[in-house]
């Protein structure tokens, strides 16, 4: 029995941007199998939130948003990466093979994304390019008003009861800046933790965003020296888990466009149900 989810929309304005966040109920089964065949999966995460979205847009049109549908795009559905041989390795663990035999299939069973946002716009678009600049954490640390706070799930399934893998995304909004937080979470008990985090940062006062992804990931073996009750934990356990691959990038608007400096003055905040 999955649980009731309340359906919400919240809207915030930071200067020239509409931040919209958007939560739902689950995707019921006929419309997530027609998605799950468009998408070349034999099936979809068991709490599939279709609808669930954050988007960010400028007054011109431009921008990003995370949604599950895109997230899935970047899952692998070939045979013969890492992920399907963990899942033998997973099997082999397993006295009770009746049940791991079905999620050993020629896709990634544990929806494995690194997907890092949808950019949006038609005549503009933001414009990735590498980057050596990190987000500030320090200046993040600082304190601040936080404005706007929303979190929202993408997706859960828990692996037929032998782990979790999980999307969310959330957003904090201060005076000065916004921050989003995309996390891909996963956990195969006896096996591993695999982590892709997803950063996103804007301040006032630039012409462009920073997104940095990190992918982290450890073998369950690995982790003797760890309490195995911070498994479960992706805030505690993430310091534990070697990094196999970051990306820095900045996301660059259109020319002609001047940051605003009093962009963080201009705020409102609209909740509706």
């Amino acid at each position: 029995m999955h649980p009731v989810f309340q359906s919400s929309r919240r809207d915030f304005t930071f200067g020239p941007w509409r931040l919209s966040a958007a939560r739902t109920h689950i995707m019921k089964s006929a419309q997530a199998e027609r998605l799950a065949e468009e998408l070349h999966m034999p099936s979809l995460p068991e709490m599939m939130f279709g609808d669930n979205v954050l988007r960010i847009q400028h007054d011109r049109g431009f921008g990003i948003e995370f949604n599950a549908t895109d997230a899935l795009k970047c899952v692998n559905n070939c045979q013969g990466m890492i992920k399907v041989a963990c899942a033998e390795e997973w099997q082999e663990s397993r006295s009770e093979t009746e049940h791991t035999k079905e999620v050993v299939k020629p896709y990634d069973w544990t929806y494995t994304t690194d997907y890092k946002g949808t950019l949006l716009g038609d005549t503009a678009t933001l414009k990735v390019v590498p980057t050596t600049e990190h987000i500030n954490t320090e200046k993040l640390k600082a304190r601040e008003q936080i404005m706007f706070f929303e979190e929202v799930l993408l997706f859960e399934d828990e692996l037929h009861d032998h782990g979790v893998s999980s999307l969310s995304v959330k957003i904090r909004v201060m005076p000065s800046s916004f921050f989003v937080l995309l996390r891909f979470f996963l956990r195969v008990d006896g096996v591993l933790i695999r982590m892709n985090d997803t950063r996103l940062h804007h301040e006032a006062d630039k012409a462009y965003m920073l997104r940095e992804y990190t992918s982290r990931e450890s073998k369950i073996p690995s982790l003797k020296h760890v309490p195995p009750s911070l498994f479960t934990e992706p805030n505690e356990i993430s310091q534990y888990l070697p990094i196999k691959e970051t990306i820095c990038e900045k996301l660059e608007f259109p020319e002609k466009l001047e940051p605003n400096p009093e962009a963080s003055l201009e705020t409102t905040c609209v909740k509706s149900k």
